[in-house]
């Protein structure tokens, strides 16, 4: 069996249940391969940020309805907190310090 390679973000590598999900879905594995490293992040952090099971497994089909569908990035999402290339920008801190994050 061909081994599947799945490209990462720039700050996160991809997580076991999201790698699973691409190599299942191959229209949204296409869709991910397309991304720039930047949105890759995006999506992993959108879906590895939440506390819940139920929510991550939530996430993880949405990420891979909206790739099918064309969508690039996740909806209302702050970015990924976790680039250490350039300072958070101070709205950002806001949201993360009105939320008990920061």
């Amino acid at each position: 069996m061909t081994k599947i390679t799945i490209a990462k973000g720039i700050v996160h590598s991809v997580p076991t249940d999201i790698r699973n999900a691409l190599v299942k879905h191959s229209a949204a594995r296409a869709a991910w391969e397309s991304l720039t490293p930047l949105a890759r992040n995006e999506w992993i952090c959108w879906v590895t940020f939440v506390k819940q099971d139920k929510t991550r497994k939530e996430h993880i089909q949405r990420l891979v309805g909206d790739l099918k569908n064309g969508k690039r990035r996740p909806c209302c999402w702050i970015g990924c907190t976790h680039r250490t290339d350039k300072p958070i920008s101070p709205s950002i801190q806001g949201i993360l310090k009105k939320k008990g994050l920061r």
